[in-house]
Parts: C-alpha cells; structure tokens; sequence
C-alpha cells in the first residue's frame, strides 16, 4: 500500500512539473515592437497594452506584433485578454482584427496565429459572421490561401463585438491548436494541422492587424 500511494504522488508530482503557469506583466522591458507601435493606457477598467500596425504596411497577415521576451513556446496554453478599436483612419473593410501570434521563429520569420475580427461577430450578414475567428500560418498559409483550399476549416463564427474585453485562450498540444473565447467550455475553432507541424517552438507575439487599435491584458502562460 505504502508503494502504491508513493508512487500515486510520484506521479502527481511529475504531472505537475510538466506544467508552468506564469502571469507575465506587459511592461516596456519585457516588450519588442515589431512593425507596430506600443504605449500603455487605462482602459475600460484595465492598464493595457496598446498596439497599432505601422500604417506604412500594406501586406496583411504579417508579423505585426509586440514579442514578449524570454518566452519560448512549445505546447501548453495561452490566456489574454483583448479589446479592438477601429482607428479613424480605417477602411470600410476593417474588421478590429487582433489575436495571438505563437510558436514565433526567432527571427519573426514563420509562426503561427489565432485572430479575431470583431466587426463581424454581430453582422447581420451570415457570411461575415461565419469569419468571426481564423487561424493562419506564416509565411505560406495567410488567410485568403486557407479560405480558398480549404473553406470553412480555419474560420468560424463567435459571438464577440469591438470596445469590450474578449477573453482569449489557445490550447496547443502538438499539431492541435483550439481556440476558446470568453471562458466558454467548448472551442469556438479548432486546427489539427498546424502547418508548421507538432515539433514548432517560439515566441509569443501580441498581433493586430490593418484599421486596429488593439489593447491586450492579463496575459498567463502555462507551458506543458
């Protein structure tokens, strides 16, 4: 009996070193801007981030994000919260895009990527509704390449709308991705084929896109 409970705890104690939860604070020295431009303000209730694409861009789907330091990302779980604004320079094709860039190469060469467009949440068009969440892979897998080969697969609906704080999480384990959005127990979008397959490590990267002043807070990483 006494080796079994021994080796009950054992274990329990071996799942629990695989995992390490840690609140990261989004502070300038912690931070590097990448084709964006940070600063910090009070917003609806929150100290956040703020990021904005260098409008000098034009590509989308780009590494326009703000690289949190020392964090190197495999598998394990992402948790933020963000808040969209469009600018007053935006387009009429401006969604509020904003999301999560992981598994960033050192070099902000290829990664991976969850995004919101909370525009679309409460359209009263199904279709944009229906392009609520997306998943991309950079550089070779942007979002209009997935829609056309793949419709459906990387986008979904969810219910979500600008100036609110929408509360992200990204699962990954392996070459699994599931996005979850404000505490629902079920994902609003899931990838099984992360296109830069199941061994990808990286960092993490706070990512808007075109027409987007993005806020982000509150982010904890567990890495398994």
């Amino acid at each position: 009996m006494k080796r079994i409970l021994f080796s009950l705890v054992s274990g329990l104690l071996l799942c629990a070193s695989d995992l390490f939860a840690q609140a990261i604070k989004l502070e300038k020295d912690k931070l590097i801007p990448n084709q964006v431009s940070m600063s910090f303000e009070r917003v609806m209730g929150k100290t956040a981030l703020k990021v904005v694409k260098d409008s000098t861009l034009q590509k989308v789907d780009e590494p326009t994000f703000v690289k949190i330091k020392g964090v190197n990302f495999t598998n394990g779980t992402i948790e933020v919260k963000v808040l969209s604004r469009l600018l007053k320079t935006a387009t009429p094709t401006a969604r509020g895009f904003i999301g999560v860039a992981f598994r960033v190469s050192e070099t902000n060469s290829s990664f991976e990527n969850f995004y919101i467009r909370p525009t679309n949440g409460r359209a009263d068009d199904q279709v944009r509704r229906n392009h609520s969440t997306q998943y991309y892979s950079y550089p070779d897998y942007k979002f209009d390449r997935l829609r056309k080969e793949a419709p459906e697969r990387y986008e979904s609906y969810a219910d979500m709308g600008l100036n609110e704080w929408i509360a992200l999480k990204i699962v990954v384990q392996g070459k699994q991705a599931q996005l979850y959005l404000n505490n629902n127990k079920q994902p609003s979008l899931i990838v099984n084929d992360l296109k830069l397959g199941p061994d990808a490590s990286g960092g993490i990267g706070l990512w808007v896109d075109v027409g987007t002043e993005g806020y982000f807070a509150d982010l904890t990483v567990t890495k398994q």
